[in-house]
């Protein structure tokens, strides 16, 4: 029964954050903010996961800098763009599409509507050059005879 409920615990509890104690806001509007700016954020050391999820000690320091940047008053938006300009756009688990990063947003469709393109002219031309008889007048008599006498 202890192993049962431990393990509902374990479920209903979710994933382990390295959020400490100390860095918890005592107002839990802000918190909470705090934690929906969190997981946009991606640690610049663990690259998999967000500030909220990581123990790496930028990710601490970071946590710690959304919460000061909050308490100073800036908005959602205010705050990311202060973690963006310190650290680049790396940071943010979905890069803005602007810029440099359209052209890799698009590359991925445009290469391969560009190699359907391609493979449908090769095909197109191979199925055109089969079409048509590849023999000479001469070699065709000479395979209808074949064929014609083994029958």
């Amino acid at each position: 029964m202890k192993k049962l409920l431990l393990a509902l615990m374990l479920t209903v509890a979710g994933p382990a954050f390295a959020v400490q104690p100390d860095e918890i806001l005592d107002d839990p509007v802000l918190e909470s903010r705090a934690r929906e700016i969190s997981a946009v954020l991606r640690c610049p050391v663990c690259q998999a996961e967000n500030i909220d999820e990581s123990n790496a000690d930028l990710s601490r320091d970071l946590r710690l800098l959304v919460r000061e940047r909050l308490v100073a008053g800036d908005s959602d938006q205010q705050v990311v763009d202060y973690i963006v300009a310190r650290y680049g756009e790396y940071v943010l688990f979905k890069p803005l599409a602007t810029g440099g990063n359209l052209l890799l947003y698009w590359a991925g469709p445009a290469l391969l509507l560009a190699g359907g393109a391609v493979a449908f002219a090769f095909l197109r031309r191979r199925a055109g050059a089969s079409g048509g008889s590849m023999l000479s007048a001469e070699e065709q008599n000479r395979l209808d005879e074949i064929l014609k006498r083994d029958a």
